[in-house]
């Protein structure tokens, strides 16, 4: 989940304390709404009807199976500690008969490969790949590495220090380096029958295709060019191999804050001869430029990719023949998540749709035939359905699901009828019956622009509540009405509920930059450090939130974490007078340094203007004015935003002489990957919180 280019970020979690008893009822805790349950890195296997996922239970991350008919979930793993350990990279070998996962890392922001030491121990823990053969359910460690990548039948590398390896699933060999190149290599793709691997070579300037086959063949180059060649695919013949195609080099020194588009093409080769063409270049506009998008060949030889181009993210059919292209998933909606069945005939997705307006706010999977590009909606209703995968080849499908009190399980559907897996995991004193439902509002910004959000509110208590504004991280993230299917969004949505069941009134702002409403809405001129166009949102938000009939105007808060951290700064440092209080969570403060000094004699003509506004888009600049008590929190081992942010914002605060509170987590990260870490900040944030706003 990412800053832009440069700062990935994440945004953080949120609570209150114990209610005063003569205003209301508290029926549950933080640490109680804090055990939902979170499924991740559901995948299926190529071969036969069998599915695995990771279960993260209060920081205890397993690894569960299930195999048709039945899909009864059996726990592979046993990993028994809040350790702090994640588990990624979960796959199967083609054959269906190994599952591959990594532990430790953060697999959510940068140095990801890193290890993570948040129970800091004296010795770090390892990021390893583990192997688990299924028949006789036989669990290991291979070996520290990560990125795994796997090949017909059981063929397994994987990447370590920009290199390729491999290890033999089924010996005890030694792993073994297979080829050397110059450069890092970051992307690996197995052909169809397992014989070749294609692979990018990063070469700073450019980046270039390759195949590896043997160790006695030379390295076969693609079409190489002073480009950056990427995403290489192989046709189900292994016959082709399609790729992206983007600028090398460096341009002149062109304006900062003019929006430019990124041009990218689709380009096709012979992998014998290894000559390209070009097949498709994208339209030289905006919403036109390179949007990180899905790409593959289907089963019949042509190619499915993802492009915003007509103002939503959508998928598009290209003929390898004809260069023609058909838009598969036409509406004002985008689609994510998307997955190809085994035989790669049909695709699976999952999209802000439906009949109702109150769609736009959640997820329902939908799914394509690509011979007839028949588009087919598998859910709907007021769950939140995401990350959805194929099942043998009979039509059925996995996906996680949840309502707007029910957490996330994963869901099994057989065409006909579906059911839940795992439902006796959830913890009896998980509130659930006691949640409450949010609303979709919407709200318009001084530009015109419309605003939504979810509104939480408890049914009774006092006349005039308190309210909080929440802010995500990401910035392109979208919160729904219902529970999350990212983890640390499920927590902050946790967050939520429990601040309104202590009679807080909640509005979570899907400022712009978000996803989920369009080109312009996702990337906004004059966003972020080019202006911070995006706060008027979160200030509109405020006001609509404090014109609320059952809402305090004098007892308006505002929390979030990463870029919600920034925009909690802003909101704090700009309007103290509407933001009574604030919780700043690893937000990012100083934007002075985001244009590097040009050793060069060649500037930008508009660097000077770009830094000024970079430097008054940062909290930073308005500290004079940031009279609310704030509470900063933030990890040490935050790979997302640098915990000098931070550091930095507090020192200033010391010499203006400003009052202060703070909390610094050591060895953990951007996300908590420590449980109780986690219910610690969420506590602490609640307390906080309540104490100015409510005692």
């Amino acid at each position: 989940m990412r800053f832009f280019t440069k700062l990935p970020v994440y945004l953080l979690l949120f609570t209150v304390y114990f209610l005063p008893h003569n205003i209301h009822s508290q029926t549950f805790t933080m640490e109680q709404v804090g055990k939902f349950s979170f499924p991740s890195e559901l995948t299926s296997s190529p071969s036969g009807e069998k599915i695995a996922w990771a279960m993260n239970e209060q920081g205890k991350r397993n690894v569960y199976f299930a195999e048709g008919p039945n899909f009864e979930p059996e726990k592979l793993t046993d990993f028994t500690e809040d350790d702090g350990q994640e588990i990624s990279g979960l796959l199967f070998t083609p054959d269906g008969e190994w599952l591959i996962f990594v532990r430790g890392g953060d697999h959510g922001g940068g140095s990801a490969s890193s290890t993570v030491n948040a129970q800091n121990l004296p010795e770090f823990p390892k990021v390893e790949l583990w192997k688990i053969q299924l028949a006789s359910r036989k669990v290991e460690a291979i070996t520290e590495a990560d990125d795994p990548v796997v090949g017909f039948p059981n063929k397994l590398s994987y990447l370590k220090s920009g290199q390729l390896w491999t290890v033999n699933l089924e010996g005890s060999a030694k792993p073994l380096q297979l080829f050397e190149v110059k450069g890092n290599v970051s992307y690996a793709q197995y052909s169809p029958d397992g014989s070749k691997l294609a692979f990018v070579s990063n070469r700073g300037s450019h980046s270039l295709v390759g195949i590896y086959e043997n160790d006695s063949t030379p390295i076969h180059w693609i079409s190489p060019s002073f480009h950056r060649d990427i995403l290489p695919q192989w046709s189900p013949d292994g016959n082709q191999l399609a790729f992206i195609r983007l600028q090398g080099g460096k341009g002149a020194a062109s304006d900062l804050l003019k929006p430019r588009h990124t041009p990218w093409e689709i380009r096709i080769a012979t992998v014998d001869s290894g000559d390209a063409k070009k097949l498709w270049k994208a339209p030289e506009t905006l919403r036109g430029s390179y949007p990180y998008p899905f790409f593959s060949f289907g089963a019949d030889g042509n190619l499915v990719f993802q492009s915003y181009e007509d103002g939503w993210q959508h998928l598009y059919s290209l003929e390898v023949n004809s260069g023609k292209t058909t838009l598969l998933t036409p509406g004002d909606y985008m689609v994510e998540q998307i997955k190809l069945n085994a035989d790669k005939s049909a695709l699976i997705f999952s999209g802000n749709t439906g009949p109702e307006p109150e769609d736009l706010d959640r997820r329902h999977i939908g799914s394509i035939d690509l011979s007839s590009k028949q588009l087919s909606w598998e859910t709907s209703g007021t769950g939140i359905e995401a990350y959805p995968v194929w099942i043998g080849k009979e039509g059925k499908k996995a996906y996680f699901s949840a309502t707007e009190k029910r957490a996330h399980l994963i869901a099994l559907n057989d065409g006909t009828s579906t059911k839940l897996l795992q439902e006796s995991i959830v913890p009896q004193d998980f509130p659930e019956a006691s949640l409450v439902v949010p609303k979709q509002v919407k709200f318009t910004a001084p530009d015109g622009t419309t605003v939504y959000g979810q509104l939480f509110e408890k049914e009774g208590g006092a006349n005039k509540k308190p309210g909080v504004i929440f802010a995500h991280g990401g910035p392109q993230r979208q919160m729904l009405l219902g529970w999350s299917y990212m983890d640390y969004y499920s927590n902050t949505y946790a967050i939520n509920q429990y601040l309104a069941e202590l009679g807080f009134v909640v509005l979570s702002v899907n400022y712009r930059l978000g996803i989920g409403y369009g080109y312009e809405f996702h990337r906004p001129t004059n966003g972020y450090y080019q202006g911070a166009s995006e706060y008027q949102d979160i200030k509109s938000g405020g006001e609509f939130l404090a014109a609320l009939p059952q809402v305090n105007k004098d007892k308006i808060g505002i929390y979030g974490g990463s870029y919600g951290g920034y925009l909690t700064a802003l909101a704090l440092a700009r309007d103290s007078d509407l933001f009574k209080v604030g919780v700043d969570i690893h937000g990012v403060h100083d934007l002075d340094g985001r244009y590097e000094l040009p050793e060069t004699y060649e500037v930008a003509p508009d660097l000077e203007k770009a830094k000024k506004i970079a430097w008054e888009s940062s909290p930073m600049a308005d500290l004079e004015t940031w009279t609310s008590p704030v509470l900063f929190i933030h990890s040490d081992d935050d790979r997302n935003v640098a915990v000098s942010q931070t550091a930095d914002l507090i020192r200033r605060f010391e010499e203006l002489g400003k009052p202060y509170e703070a909390i610094l987590i050591p060895g953990d990260t951007h996300h908590w990957m420590k449980w109780s870490n986690m219910i610690k900040v969420d506590q602490a944030t609640a307390d906080f919180l309540k104490k100015h706003l409510l005692d």
